[in-house]
């Protein structure tokens, strides 16, 4: 290994602000890099040798800077040596990825079990056998791995999930019981920020993700809203009818009793616990498309709840653009209507026009994406994150 990244704060920021650069702009010559960072030709070339010797960035071909002098070789980032590894636990399903720094998604795996039967150290189990498949994979082809995210379907604080109702789940440290280092978020959060940079959302969005659970994550200016306490999102317990069905949360009449995926199955006669009655979600598609009463009604009720709840989300937030995204994405063309009409009919006394409904181009995958992206971002903003996973912080002297 070499001593590319040596650690101290001026050097780190600076192979911060040229890589940063070279995701945004590149393919851009260490000429446009000077002039765009401030920072003098000999600085950026050293920084861009040091990030080409850690495999960051990869010299690709002449680039011209203008109409006069010699053309430049144009540097980019490379997607042949740095990884990101991303991880979700759901209800129903486990997922992996691995994404490379230019945001390419190099391997995924997925995993159909039932979790609220399993403690948390049963799934903890099954997941690092998941991860590591997919790190076995991604180092099979030249790969290394920078850092691990897992997305957990519940309010997360450092690491500590308080509580997951849908999972059982209380007080479970998630990183403890990993067999190997990794940060932890909400499923929610994460599928936003999936959107963002995978997907095709504006900068202002608000993202809703429907599984068993509903979450949501709000996208300000390309930065995610957390709250207070980083708890905001927990749209699926926005009460919708104060004497409905009881919820695992506590409350009455929350959202998940109408629009998650196990009320959508009940209601559609499908049953509606994991594994319980084949077919689950594909199976309520092939109804709908076949015109069935029963499966059309359940989503007409399911989406006018869903519009009661995106109302009250729209008057606390005001987003420009709500994402839907998860179990809502395959939906989306019978739910979207009557959550659309549900919110027109609360909105248009106060508002013109209501926010934009869209459909998520990453469905079931935004999390989990979210989760290697996240690590992704970290390291381009800090290079020797990736060195300090190899080797510690003694790292910097080798």
């Amino acid at each position: 290994m070499t001593q590319a990244l040596r650690h101290d704060s001026m050097r780190a920021r600076n192979l911060g602000v040229v890589l940063g650069e070279v995701r945004k702009s590149g393919p851009i010559s260490r000429a446009a890099l000077a002039e765009i960072t401030g920072l003098t030709k000999t600085t950026v070339s050293k920084m861009v040798g040091d990030l080409i010797a850690a495999g960051m960035v990869t010299e690709s071909g002449a680039v011209r800077d203008g109409e006069r002098g010699r053309p430049g070789t144009a540097v980019e980032l490379s997607g042949g040596r740095v990884a990101a590894l991303g991880l979700e636990i759901n209800v129903d399903y486990l997922s992996a990825c691995v994404v490379d720094l230019t945001l390419r998604v190099r391997t995924r795996c997925a995993q159909a079990v039932d979790n609220r039967t399993a403690s948390p150290v049963e799934t903890m189990s099954h997941l690092q056998k998941l991860a590591q498949k997919a790190v076995d994979e991604a180092q099979a082809q030249g790969l290394f791995i920078a850092g691990t995210t897992v997305a957990v379907p519940g309010p997360v604080d450092g690491g500590l999930v308080h509580a997951a109702p849908n999972l059982g789940w209380h007080d479970v440290r998630v990183p403890d019981l990993l067999d190997l280092p990794a940060e932890v978020d909400n499923e929610a959060n994460l599928a936003a920020l999936g959107e963002l940079w995978f997907g095709s959302a504006p900068e202002d969005f608000l993202h809703v993700s429907g599984e068993i659970g509903i979450g949501a994550g709000l996208v300000v200016d390309g930065a995610l809203f957390r709250g207070a306490r980083g708890l905001a999102g927990e749209l699926g317990h926005v009460v919708v009818t104060p004497d409905g069905p009881a919820c695992r949360c506590g409350g009455r009449g929350c959202l998940e009793q109408y629009a998650g995926q196990d009320a959508l199955l009940r209601a559609a006669g499908l049953g509606g616990a994991p594994g319980g009655v084949p077919g689950g979600v594909p199976e309520l598609l092939e109804r709908l498309r076949a015109g069935e009463p029963r499966p059309l009604e359940a989503c007409e009720r399911a989406g006018q709840a869903l519009g009661v709840a995106l109302t009250s989300a729209v008057h606390l937030m005001d987003p420009g653009t709500i994402v839907l995204g998860g179990v809502f994405a395959p939906l989306f063309e019978w739910i979207a209507e009557p959550a659309r009409r549900t919110m027109t009919a609360r909105l248009s006394s106060m508002r013109h026009t209501v926010p934009e409904l869209t459909v998520s181009r990453l469905g079931g995958d935004a999390a989990t994406l979210g989760a290697a992206g996240r690590v992704i971002h970290r390291v381009i903003a800090d290079p020797y994150l990736w060195r300090r996973s190899v080797y510690g912080d003694a790292g910097a002297s080798r």
